[in-house]
């Protein structure tokens, strides 16, 4: 009768034991759950803050490429010659005119470029305090979950790296910029 005993003590501790380990593995699966879904949230954040400078920037080709092929356009315009039947009317272009237009026309695409330069940063502002404030919450939910240091750690390198990539684009945009200003105008 002991022997018995024993085992079914045995076998309802194995039972409460496989339990408990089933009801952890479902919480830490419910918080793993969660984590992924903050992620995924947080993904659709950083995409929409990113989509703003991208339109930005395409508005302005757009624009620039309107801009170049009309002045393509007024240049055929002006080099072509007009004459009557009688060879002695025809009027010479001024040649002071048309520098005078291509410095206007300069001085125009650099105001647009400083516009849409402007409006850049200042997306970039709101997409940084965004962007703090997201990882703000994020840290938050990380130290709610229980995350590593280790995970933490990783978390803000991966910042500091986006900072100089987003520094390094900055730095690649306004040389576009300058070579367009200095071969377009």
């Amino acid at each position: 009768r002991v022997h018995t005993y024993v085992c079914v003590c045995e076998s309802h501790c194995e039972i409460a034991l496989g339990q408990g380990r089933l009801l952890l593995e479902n919480e830490l699966q419910a918080r793993i759950d969660q984590i992924f879904n903050q992620l995924e949230r947080l993904e659709i954040l950083a995409m929409h803050q990113y989509k703003y400078p991208l339109t930005a920037l395409r508005n302005f080709q757009h624009r620039r490429y309107a801009r170049e092929a009309q002045e393509r356009e007024r240049e055929e315009l002006l080099s072509r010659s007009f004459t009557t039947n009688d060879a002695d009317t025809s009027i010479p272009i001024d040649e002071t005119l048309q520098f005078n237009s291509g410095l206007q026309n300069a001085h125009r695409g650099m105001d647009d470029l400083l516009g849409s330069g402007s409006s850049i940063l200042n997306g970039l502002r709101d997409q940084r305090s965004t962007l703090k404030g997201t990882h703000k919450k994020m840290l938050d939910v990380a130290n709610m979950l229980g995350l590593s240091n280790t995970v933490m750690r990783f978390i803000e390198k991966r910042a500091s790296q986006d900072k100089f990539i987003m520094m390094a684009g900055m730095l690649a945009t306004c040389f576009v910029m300058f070579l367009v200003v200095k071969y377009l105008s």
